[in-house]
């Protein structure tokens, strides 16, 4: 079977973290991609929801890359979920 070779940029610490994760699956950069490619094809699209956020969820993202707004903690997220889900 040919094959062609893609070159990919990507920033450092993305790469290394997920190549962390490949080598806990005891897969190379190369596979995993592969792999992505491979899924592509079969569902004729991507193997996971990619979504446009909404208005909403935009002004919020903004919000918090200016340095605004309020960030909580894990333990903080949790207590608020339980607390709107009773």
């Amino acid at each position: 079977m040919a094959s062609e070779q893609i070159s990919i940029r990507i920033d450092t610490a993305t790469k290394a973290a997920a190549e962390r994760v490949f080598n806990v699956l005891g897969l190379s950069a190369t596979d995993a991609v592969r792999m992505f490619y491979r899924q592509v094809a079969l569902q004729r699209g991507l193997p996971f929801a990619a979504k446009i956020p909404n208005a909403e969820t935009r002004a919020a993202i903004e919000e918090l890359d200016a340095g605004k707004g309020k960030k909580s903690s894990l333990k903080e997220f949790k207590a608020y979920l339980a607390s709107i889900a009773e």
